[in-house]
């Protein structure tokens, strides 16, 4: 080791870890780059997350961790085919990406017990990092997560990490029982990714999520080879993918599905009552006259008498959100200086657009300079005159929906919540009305909704059940100082939980349309499309997202209200018209900031805002 070296430790660590990756991964070009934000790969460009100055060995350990994972998987996964084995969005997708993910890692565990240390690390440090060394109960440890993590365990022959077993424990017996024998027979199909790949969907089977699955087409046959052109050369007016309930339907008509006729038939319904809308039509039982969404005819809730709005100091007492309030300015320090910097940007961007409308060719008011070399012209034409006209900027509403579901815990919610703050204080400055407002669930896999269709039977499609809670953080003409405390709600973990996305985009929208203000815009941060285990399990597979879907279109074509969508690390643009997707939850602020603003953005010319 040099001197140099010894100077810059953490130099001497990327040159170590980027040789290490591009020896796991068999790739000399890889390029590694060190940078914060969540570890991937684009291409031949991996990121790979710095440790922080001080950080522990733990700390460092997971880092390498998390690049080892990255570079088995660049090198013994393959992308195209995991994406045709797997199955839609939802439980079973979940699951599926675990039993990937537990391969790769036995593969790289196989004979390099360093690696597999390093992967232990990781692990646990992404186990702590979703709160699942905190789970106490059954209802809290989700099942797909438990099935990854003792099929990971029994593949490499590791015992798993504190924070991963916490997990674990809650379904090692089901777990043992139901799939024991095929948990075995997955170690002689590990170096075969798409033996491993049917063997897992057989679980998935056996586990009760049939109806999730879609047959995968032949490797071999020309409509594979049709459908993976079209996914790279999509047509323009045509999504990358058909929906799943499309996709079901497809493979009804063909004799190859192997969905049950219940759920193939709902999800048909569905299909046809969501995709095949036409805007133009006339739809008098979907709204009412105060422009406020019904549900949907193809979606229902079991029951809505344990579903809930409220406040956010209604959940907690005064003590506790003033200490939660405390944690967040603790988050916004490192922060402030980036925060405040966002802020003035968003106030002078929006204040410039307040007062800067004319009107031309008037009699009377300011001369039109302009219009002075006609006149030097041609002495005879008149003298042209203008007057600043106030826009109606003013007359405008915000409304912010934060998806406060478990997925979100950790950098995510801390920088929503971080965001929240910023355009609470900077649109009132402004003179723009803003609501905060936030969904989840009050249970994790089914609440008192599940307990009440146990207790009458199970009757078949029960629809949602799950109980909502969806939370008010600060109201429309609530002041901000009256409010500021209650954004400290979403530090705390116990209230993350599942998400059910389409009923609190119409919750949401219900509370705008009917405000007097002239503009009215929604805002939806997401992390993903909606998952409740309990629904998912009893309902066709894209139950949650359909109603999704017909939310957004009712909104989109339907409403006075502009919707806009920010997507953090998932693509949100299949579903909302006008969407950004961003990968780091850091980019948030900033991806707010031009979405907001562009929403005053006018074409320049006579009587139109300039910039």
């Amino acid at each position: 080791m040099t001197t140099d070296d010894k100077d810059q430790p953490l130099e001497l660590f990327k040159r170590a870890t980027t040789a290490t990756i591009r020896a796991l991964a068999e790739d000399d070009e890889l390029e590694v780059i060190f940078a914060p934000g969540a570890a991937g790969v684009s291409g031949r460009v991996m990121r790979v997350p710095a440790p922080p100055l001080g950080a522990s060995d733990a700390e460092i350990d997971a880092v390498r961790g998390q690049a080892d994972q990255l570079a088995l998987r660049l090198r013994h996964h393959d992308d195209g085919l995991h994406r045709r084995k797997a199955p839609p969005q939802g439980t079973a997708h979940e699951l599926f990406e675990w039993l990937e993910d537990a391969r790769v890692a036995a593969i790289g565990a196989e004979r390099m017990a360093g690696v597999a240390s390093n992967l232990d690390a990781s692990l646990d440090a992404l186990c702590r990092q979703a709160a699942f060394d905190l789970i106490t109960t059954e209802t809290d440890a989700p099942l797909s997560v438990a099935v990854g993590l003792l099929v990971r365990e029994q593949l490499t022959g590791r015992p798993l990490p504190p924070a991963a077993e916490n997990v674990a424990r809650f379904w090692r017996d089901y777990v043992s029982s139901q799939i024991g024998d095929a948990v075995d027979a997955l170690r002689e199909r590990v170096h075969d990714q798409g033996a491993y790949a049917d063997s897992c969907r057989r679980i998935l089977a056996e586990l009760g999520l049939a109806d999730d699955l879609q047959e995968p087409p032949p490797s071999d046959s020309q409509d594979d080879l049709e459908s993976l052109s079209e996914e790279h050369n999509p047509e323009p007016e045509l999504l990358p993918q058909d929906s799943p309930a499309e996709a079901d339907t497809q493979q009804g008509e063909d004799g190859d599905s192997e969905v049950s006729d219940m759920a193939a038939d709902a999800e048909m319904e569905l299909a046809d009552s969501s995709t095949d809308m036409d805007p133009d039509a006339e739809m008098p039982t979907l709204q009412d006259a105060a422009g406020r969404i019904n549900a949907d005819v193809n979606y229902q809730a079991y029951t809505r008498a344990f579903d809930e709005v409220v406040r956010a100091d209604e959940i907690v007492d005064g003590e506790e959100l003033s200490k939660l309030r405390v944690l967040l300015d603790q988050q916004l320090v490192p922060l402030q200086h980036a925060t405040a910097k966002l802020a003035n940007r968003l106030q002078r961007r929006l204040m410039a657009r307040q007062n800067r409308t004319w009107q031309f060719d008037l009699d009377e008011g300011m001369l039109d300079s302009g219009r002075l070399a006609s006149v030097v012209v041609d002495a005879m034409n008149p003298l042209a005159y203008k007057q600043e006209k106030d826009t109606n900027f003013r007359d405008t509403v915000v409304s912010l929906l934060i998806d406060s579901s478990g997925s979100m815990r950790g950098r995510s919610i801390t920088i929503a919540a971080v965001c929240a703050d910023i355009l609470g204080r900077t649109l009132e400055r402004c003179g723009v009305r803003v609501e905060i407002l936030g969904f989840t669930t009050r249970a994790w896999r089914g609440g008192q909704s599940r307990e009440a269709w146990l207790a009458d039977g199970k009757p078949a499609n029960p629809g949602r059940l799950n109980d909502l809670r969806h939370i008010i953080y600060k109201a429309a003409d609530e002041p901000w100082r009256r409010a500021r405390r209650n954004l400290g709600l979403m530090m705390r973990e116990e209230l993350l939980k599942e998400n059910i996305d389409g009923e609190a985009l119409i919750w949401a929208h219900n509370r705008l349309v009917t405000r007097p203000e002239q503009r009215k815009v929604l805002m939806v941060i997401s992390d993903g499309l909606p998952v409740d285990n309990s629904t998912l399990l009893v309902n066709p597979s894209n139950y949650l997202e359909q109603h999704l879907k017909y939310a957004i279109d009712i909104i989109e074509n339907r409403s006075p209200v502009e919707l806009i969508a920010i997507g953090i690390g998932h693509d949100v643009t299949h579903h909302y018209s006008r969407a950004v997707t961003i990968m780091d939850a850091e980019q948030l602020g900033g991806a707010m900031t031009e979405q907001l603003a562009s929403l005053f953005d006018v074409p320049v010319g006579r009587g139109r805002v300039l910039i």
